[in-house]
């Protein structure tokens, strides 16, 4: 894709990213980005929770424990993530 086919519909181009399509953008005919999703790094909530509630990890679920989930949950989705560009 060229950047003005990315610019006339970004949330189009971002849809097709979500659903596992891998965007290249190009200027002329060379690669100048590419749009993908990111792997995922670790394991999600709900498998660390699973192997809690399963007894395959050492960790104890209080009656709090969905309290602080949900606490944490809500702290990080305030927070504004700011790429490094290193």
């Amino acid at each position: 894709m060229t950047e003005a086919e990315v610019a006339r519909d970004l949330h189009a181009v971002l849809e097709e990213v979500q659903r596992g399509v891998e965007v290249v953008i190009e200027e002329g005919y060379r690669p100048i980005a590419v749009l993908r999703s990111p792997q995922p790094v670790g394991r999600s909530i709900d498998e660390i929770v699973h192997d809690a509630e399963t007894g395959n990890l050492e960790v104890t679920l209080d009656d709090e424990f969905g309290n602080d989930l949900e606490q944490i949950i809500a702290t990080h989705r305030q927070q504004t993530w700011t790429p490094s560009l290193d």
